[in-house]
């Protein structure tokens, strides 16, 4: 049936104006659909050609460019022969459009195309990448800028984005199998003879050799850095020698929108010879923060100003963390495009304080710097490296710290050591098993960590010796002098009685008590987000110069008001180096309950890094108010990164029903283990993979 309508004829010219109104609002509203394809393609790393994967045929592949209240129409064709995937990482969106298979969809199969729709609710740099397998290593990550609805408060004459990541001659596949066959299978940083010798000249024999053993009854290196050497890392796809170049005329103002979208490498950026000014983090407005170098976790993002005044040419400068590759492009004016590049530098090496520890100048391990609680109990502050339940070694019922297989948590890989088929939604994941059934732990270490009583320091900090025994919640020494444990199965942050009746309390990573940051920037030589004494801590190559902290970062315009979080729940970061799996709280994914919010609370994570590796963690659908010290003005993240020995406290408003990937960034890490799903329940009803529907 038509329906007719008599109007007349002014009525109808308004009405007719009116819906030409209405549809051009329409069509402000909607962006013109993206067309990607997931599509096979050839790269050059180490002078070899490989298969990989880009987007519409290029790594990395195109920007998407997105307005604030549009709504996003982007259709993804996968020409795989195998299935794949596209997350918007860093995106608010509905959760059956985040592009995690077997949580938010059942992925994209060979020759399908899939139609994401989303409301763009944000402005800023983001970037997108498969979370299938382990394709984004292989190429499969592109870049995402969303132009703001109100114009940032900031101005700029140039916009560059800068994707920084890393590419292996080996296949993700090969690189994971080798992992499993040898953590420090590409570690090329192994220290020799010659290192013994030149630090026994600058810290002597007996400080040389203590430091070397302390590692060794580890089975431990402090070059385990890095999990993965041996990249080619990219600006933009190129590598150092094609030197992608961006241009400016001398006294522009150039923004350059960083991205971290490597596996496994963090970066630490820096322009010899310019600043940078911090005006975005993770496609949030922050307080300006003028740095000289930065620390880019993997999947992070910042936004920079740079105002180069000379015509001439400035590196840009991506150094791994570890020190074990670096990369350039070049800033150009005047036609030159070709810049200085200084040699790489020193590598850092970890330290006893990143194992949860530190050594006094006898060579003796402590543990902790919390002062006492009110109680007059003693906290013992261990950042969590070598406290829940490592595996015994032994059947006689006490369990040595075998410090390989830290933070077993009283688990041990499958039997068949093989990884399984992951994609993000189903992991590659490696069971853990309690290794004896009585759970008590033996400590035996030559007498080098024998948790003695040396008096406190006037800092609170309690040393050991290996004189009277301190049990740091274990049983007394037995018969043969080891110290054992009963934890049945995990060292419970046990307290054993002290000598006057009071409890010994353990403190496991409290690096970053809540709301004890200062409102105050951070000098070059410290910086609250790392252990103290940590060997990752970041200097500048600027003398006197100034890195980036989390303790600079400032939002602009809190995202949420500030309110108490109802409950606190806290992430364990654990795993196991030596046989290469990696969990939170000790459990594989698939062992693991979901983590269950309520809509509309508000919680607290509680990130405790028992490892002694970095993790960015990363949550789907939901900011992390990272607590940076700035009270109400804390800033919103999508990747927090976790220094090892470190606790760190983030706030999320539940604003987001349905369910949620919750995962550490490093892909091989992630791949292994640590991973959970996070289910947001009540709120409006998300329709979830399978048909259910929760609300």
């Amino acid at each position: 049936m038509t329906n007719k309508l008599n109007l007349r004829p002014a009525r109808a010219l308004a009405l007719a104006l009116g819906l030409t109104a209405l549809l051009n609002d329409a069509t402000a509203a909607n962006a013109a659909p993206y067309e990607l394809t997931i599509d096979p393609v050839t790269v050059t790393s180490g002078g070899e050609s490989r298969a990989a994967i880009g987007y519409n045929g290029q790594i990395p592949g195109p920007t998407l460019y997105l307005k604030e209240g549009d709504e996003a129409v982007i259709a993804v064709t996968n020409n795989l022969d195998e299935s794949s995937s596209v997350h918007w990482h860093g995106i608010i969106l509905p959760s059956d459009q985040d592009g995690v298979p077997g949580i938010s969809f059942p992925g994209i199969a060979p020759g399908e195309t899939f139609t994401y729709r989303f409301p763009v609710k944000q402005s800023g740099t983001y970037w997108f990448h498969s979370h299938s397998g382990l394709q984004e290593q292989e190429g499969a990550y592109g870049s995402i800028v969303i132009e703001p609805k109100t114009p940032d408060p900031f101005h700029y004459d140039r916009d560059y984005v800068v994707v920084l990541s890393d590419r292996h001659p080996d296949k993700a596949t090969t690189i994971l199998s080798n992992l499993k066959k040898s953590a420090d299978y590409y570690n090329r940083q192994q220290r020799t003879l010659l290192d013994f010798l030149k630090d026994s000249r600058e810290k002597g024999t007996a400080a040389t050799l203590a430091d070397r053993l302390a590692w060794g009854e580890m089975r431990m290196t402090p070059t385990d850095i890095a999990d993965v050497q041996g990249y080619d890392l990219l600006i933009n796809g190129q590598t150092a020698e094609q030197n992608w170049t961006a241009d400016f005329n001398p006294g522009e103002r150039l923004r350059l929108r960083l991205i971290n979208a490597s596996a496994m490498t963090y970066f630490d950026v820096r322009i010899p010879g310019l600043q940078m000014t911090v005006v975005q983090a993770d496609g949030n407005n922050v307080e300006p923060v003028t740095v000289d170098e930065l620390r880019i976790a993997v999947a992070e993002t910042y936004d920079v100003l740079v105002e180069p005044k000379e015509e001439t040419a400035y590196s840009l400068l991506a150094e791994s963390m570890s020190r074990s590759g670096m990369t350039r492009a070049t800033l150009a004016a005047g036609g030159s495009s070709s810049s200085t590049v200084p040699e790489g530098r020193e590598p850092p090496l970890l330290t006893m304080a990143d194992m949860g520890m530190s050594i006094d100048h006898g060579g003796m391990m402590q543990h902790g710097t919390a002062p006492k609680s009110d109680d007059g109990a003693m906290k013992m502050d261990h950042g969590g490296m070598m406290q829940h339940g490592m595996a015994p070694n032994s059947d006689d019922g006490a369990m040595k710290m075998n410090h390989g297989s830290m933070m077993q948590h009283g688990m041990a890989p499958k039997s068949d050591g093989g990884a399984m088929k992951m994609d993000h939604g189903g992991m590659m994941q490696h069971g853990m098993a309690p290794k004896s059934d009585d759970g008590a732990m033996k400590m035996d270490h030559g007498g080098m960590m024998q948790h003695g009583t040396a008096p406190k320091s006037n800092g609170g900090t309690l040393k050991m010796d290996h004189g009277s025994m301190m049990q740091h919640g274990m049983a007394p020494k037995s018969d043969d002098g080891a110290m054992k444990m009963d934890h049945g199965g995990m060292m419970q942050h046990g307290m054993a009685p002290k000598s006057d009746g009071s409890t010994m309390k353990m403190d496991h990573g409290g690096m970053m008590k809540h709301g004890a940051l200062p409102e105050a920037s951070v000098s070059a030589e410290v910086d609250p987000f790392y252990a103290p004494g940590s060997g990752l801590v970041p200097t500048t190559f600027v003398e006197g110069g100034r890195f980036l902290s989390y303790a600079d970062l400032k939002a602009v315009t809190p995202l949420y008001e500030k309110r108490e979080p109802v409950r606190e729940i806290e992430i364990r970061l654990t795993g196991n180096m030596e046989r290469y799996f990696w969990s939170m709280n000790g459990v594989k994914y698939s062992d693991a309950d979901p983590i269950r919010l309520q809509y509309g609370e508000r919680v607290r994570f509680k990130f405790v890094n028992e490892t002694m590796m970095t993790h960015p963690m990363h949550l789907h659908g939901m900011w992390m108010i990272l607590d940076s010290g700035k009270g109400a003005q804390n800033p919103a993240k999508h990747t927090i990164s976790i220094a090892p020995g470190t606790t760190v406290y983030a706030e999320t408003e539940v604003d987001a029903p349905g369910q949620w990937a919750f995962h550490c960034h490093l892909l091989y890490h992630m791949a292994t283990g640590m991973f959970n799903k996070v289910i947001v329940e009540g709120g409006p009803q998300a329709a979830l993979p399978g048909g259910e529907v929760k609300g």
